[in-house]
Parts: structure tokens; C-alpha cells; sequence
């Protein structure tokens, strides 16, 4: 599941935020923001894209670099927000 997400984010970084054909030269673990690949209006973009496709909300105090800074970064963090609704159906 993880490699899923971690496709569906880099396929959307390159479509929205990359004008050249190197999405895959991003590593795992770059910096977006310090790349400057997305920006504040991007980690918007980027909110919206996560809570579309993974059906997850986004709350405002859980926009941090922590978890939407790189791919690995937003992967981890929307693992932890799917796995997390799992539990709360379970229970």
C-alpha cells in the first residue's frame, strides 16, 4: 500500500508542480519546499490531491514539513491517517 501512495504522490508532483520531465530525479527524502518544487499555495494543492484520493481529511494543525515535506514524509503520513480510520471502524 505505502508503494501506491508513494506512486500516486510522485505522479502528482510531476503533473502539477514539475515543468520538466525529472519527477523521478526526486529522492525520497528532498525537501519540497526547499527544492522549490511546491510552495505554500502547493501544500494546498497538495492537501486537496490527498484528501481526494485517500478520502482522509488534512486537519490544519497536521500541515507540517513533518508531513508533507517530501514524498516519504507525505507517504508515512497518509498511512498513519488511513491506518488510523481503519482502527476507528474496527472499534
Amino acid at each position: 500500500m505505502k508503494h501506491d501512495i508513494s506512486l500516486a504522490v510522485r505522479r502528482f508532483i510531476g503533473e502539477n508542480f514539475l515543468f520538466r520531465d525529472d519527477g523521478d530525479a526526486i529522492t525520497h527524502d528532498a525537501s519540497l519546499l526547499d527544492a522549490g518544487i511546491i510552495d505554500s499555495t502547493g501544500v494546498l494543492e497538495l492537501v486537496s490531491f490527498l484528501e481526494t484520493t485517500f478520502g482522509i481529511e488534512v486537519q490544519d494543525d497536521e500541515m507540517l514539513p513533518e508531513n508533507l515535506d517530501s514524498i516519504r514524509a507525505i507517504t508515512s503520513y497518509v498511512s498513519r491517517k488511513l491506518e488510523s480510520a481503519k482502527v476507528q471502524l474496527v472499534a
